[in-house]
């Protein structure tokens, strides 16, 4: 009965620097998303429980922007295939019940609409560079130390850009946890709870996922850590040897996403 299952049950796929980077498609990467959905649906999507997740730590605009830009590009993708960094961070404000001082970038804020954001009570840093500036960090500093728990939709170190890389969050969450002396909430990749929830409603177990990306760490490294394949590729911000810097090593690296797709087609279904 085991020998009957197939080993793979869902794909992550990693968007910014996998995808495309910021308004340039990965070159290949809508046709290569394409043959994967259509081999999925027309074999295994409707007959087994293989499906395509698009996980992603951005906090650079909300969902609705996000998916315009990835139509825009040539992308098949619809919103209920996408699982954000900013909807777990929303998930999170909602369980804890707090009021959250926002540094995330303007264009997010539609994903926290309804979340009650006067006389803060919580720290919810996103990518945000209009924010970090001293009087913003130092109003966000003075919370934490009167008790604001610290959230981070992610700690990611820097991003590409078209005009190079470009420093993340993380930089940020680490100076408030420092001057502090307290430690984040991490909601984002590469947190482990962050892929079990991208998983929720699939009937998939970690090890019958494999997820695609190009960060080391957060990518594949946190996939591998929660139970699952992960597929490195060199584009958007991977830097040569990053495959050395996460262990175990990564499942597999490949050049870009087209050529990981020929992988999982070949060899994992």
């Amino acid at each position: 009965r085991m020998a009957a299952r197939r080993a793979l049950k869902a794909v992550l796929v990693d968007l910014s620097g996998t995808l495309h980077v910021e308004d340039s498609a990965v070159p290949g990467a809508q046709e290569a998303l394409k043959r994967q959905a259509t081999f999925f649906d027309f074999l295994w999507l409707r007959s087994a429980p293989v499906t395509i997740r698009f996980v992603t730590n951005t906090t650079k605009e909300c969902k609705r922007d996000l998916l315009e830009r990835l139509t825009k590009l040539g992308f098949d993708i619809a919103e209920n295939e996408i699982f954000t960094s900013l909807t777990a961070a929303r998930n999170l404000l909602e369980q804890k019940q707090v009021r959250p001082l926002l540094l995330v970038d303007n264009k997010a804020l539609p994903d926290f609409t309804g979340i009650a954001t006067d006389d803060p009570n919580a720290v919810v840093v996103g990518l945000a560079p209009e924010h970090f500036q001293y009087e913003m960090m130092n109003r966000a500093f003075r919370l934490i130390l009167d008790g604001a728990p610290l959230i981070a939709i992610h700690k990611a170190r820097y991003f590409k850009k078209k005009d190079g890389l470009a420093l993340g969050p993380g930089p940020f969450v680490t100076g408030l946890e420092y001057a502090t002396d307290t430690r984040a909430t991490v909601v984002g990749k590469p947190e482990k709870t962050f892929f079990l929830e991208a998983l929720r409603g699939m009937d998939c177990a970690p090890e019958e996922a494999v997820m695609i990306g190009d960060d080391c760490r957060d990518d594949v490294g946190g996939a591998q850590k929660a139970g699952m394949r992960g597929i490195l590729v060199r584009t958007g911000k991977y830097r040569p040897a990053d495959e050395d810097k996460i262990n175990p090593a990564p499942y597999l690296t490949c050049e870009n996403f087209p050529e990981a797709v020929e992988h999982i087609l070949e060899h994992l279904l």
